[in-house]
């Protein structure tokens, strides 16, 4: 049961001794990790009773439940990059005139479209999958608990349009689409949408007794979308090099940071966790860790990532409850940031100032503060005693925009003077001087007053 490491023995047995903690807390039969970072793995680790003994626990299939709405995403903002659907496009477009179907893809995306959690009937985990028309029939709008847009409620309903959505609009199934789509480019080879060959068992362990009792491993049909799929430890790790860093056929960095960007969220989760476009965000790490948590009846599972450490973590359990598998891949990540810090990109020289930017390079005033702009690399950063406030870069048209900060997408005009130096610079009203309140520039130039 051994796996390449990539870290130092020292480390390897703290990072361990958190999962045996875990496995022994939250009473897993099983429990498999990884640690990625930089693009690859750097650890795997096992505890419990081997589910397929003799096999490599790390090629091992659990469930991974909803870490499936993130498959169903990908597709949805694939669908959208490519212009043949629209954020705010109510899903009637696609399925016409159905229960919940003036919900917007925005909406769906972020659990805020107000719709109930669960589909009407039989629990869908645990019972047998409907076909979409059938899932439907019983699901007819008249069971929102919300109004669209109001508020953060999460609904596996909601992926089940989603997925269909997604099936009609690329003429094919919705697992067919994430084969093609996210399994393929990325090389999941022991990701399905049944469990095939070495896979785990799903558990419930009585509480009292500590007895195992199995759990039924179904095919849910219409709500596929929202938690159908098995994968291997080995497996998940490259889906969380993909979520840190993006992957030319299924979708870029850019396009993922969207994707995270906050969307909605519950009163009581305060700033602890929020939900993007198909993602959960967690307050932790460096600052934010990105990514879903998953469980279906007998199986827990986790897949965060910290961008900024470029690091990320997954975890995989065949128990019905137990340890947060998300607080396992949390503490992880601090371990193994604690042992064996991220290293900083290590600094390049500019290739030198564009001309759009000749003679902005430097100190600048907003009113009375300063800020220093430098290039670093090929992008203009402003700082304030010494820390970024602001960061833009220049376009293939030429533009200077704002990628990050109060400026992002924001617009930097730098206005010269007759003889070709620069006089101010304007990005949306802000204007910034060589000196306090230059009294040549526009407001905030002049006098205070």
């Amino acid at each position: 049961m051994s796996a390449p490491q990539a870290v130092s023995d020292h480390t390897s047995r703290r990072l361990l001794a958190r999962l045996a903690h875990a496995q022994t807390t939250g009473r897993y039969p099983s429990v498999v990790a990884g640690l990625v970072r930089d693009g690859e793995p750097v650890w795997f680790g096992f505890r419990g009773t081997p589910e397929v003994p003799e096999h490599d626990p790390y090629d091992v299939q659990y469930r991974i439940g909803s870490i499936t709405k993130t498959m169903t995403a990908v597709l949805v903002l694939q669908l959208v990059r490519d212009g043949r659907l629209g954020l705010d496009d109510p899903v009637s477009t696609v399925l016409g005139d159905v229960g919940y179907a003036d919900r917007t893809v925005r909406t769906l995306l972020a659990h805020s479209s107000g719709m109930q959690s669960e589909p009407a009937g039989s629990w869908w985990e645990r019972s047998a999958g409907l076909s979409f028309d059938e899932l439907a029939a019983v699901n007819d709008g008249s069971g929102g608990v919300f109004g669209a847009g109001e508020r953060f409620h999460y609904s596996n309903l909601g992926y089940a349009l989603l997925g269909e959505s997604v099936a009609r609009l690329l003429d094919t199934t919705w697992w067919e689409a994430v084969q093609e789509q996210v399994l393929g480019p990325l090389g999941m080879t022991r990701t399905s949408y049944l469990p095939e060959g070495a896979a785990a068992r799903g558990r419930s362990v009585h509480p009292y007794d500590g007895t195992l009792v199995d759990e039924p491993a179904t095919d849910t049909g219409a709500m596929a979308p929202a938690g159908q799929v098995w994968a291997t430890a080995a497996d998940l790790a490259t889906y969380a090099v993909f979520l840190g860093q993006g992957h030319p056929d299924v979708l870029s960095v850019d396009e993922l940071d969207r994707a995270y960007a906050p969307q909605a969220g519950a009163p009581e989760d305060g700033m602890r966790a929020t939900h993007g476009l198909g993602f959960q965000v967690f307050a932790g790490g460096s600052g934010t860790l990105a990514g879903h948590t998953g469980s279906m009846p007998g199986f827990l599972a986790t897949c965060l990532v910290d961008r900024k450490r470029r690091t990320g973590g997954v975890v995989l359990a065949n128990a019905t409850t137990g340890y947060s598998p998300a607080a396992v891949v949390t503490e992880l990540l601090t371990e193994l940031e604690a042992c064996e810090p991220t290293l900083a990109g290590p600094w390049v020289p500019s290739s030198g100032v564009p001309d759009v930017l000749l003679g902005v390079p430097g100190v600048w005033h907003w009113g009375n503060t300063p800020f220093v702009l430098a290039m670093e690399g090929s992008e203009l950063v402003a700082r304030r005693d010494g820390v970024e406030a602001y960061r833009f870069a220049v376009t293939d048209e030429g533009r200077v925009v704002g990628r990050s900060g109060y400026h992002a997408g924001e617009q930097m005009h730098v206005v010269r003077r007759p003889d070709g130096t620069v006089g101010h610079l304007d990005v949306a009203t802000f204007i910034y001087t060589r000196t306090p309140y230059d009294p040549t520039a526009p407001i905030p130039g002049g006098v205070p007053g």
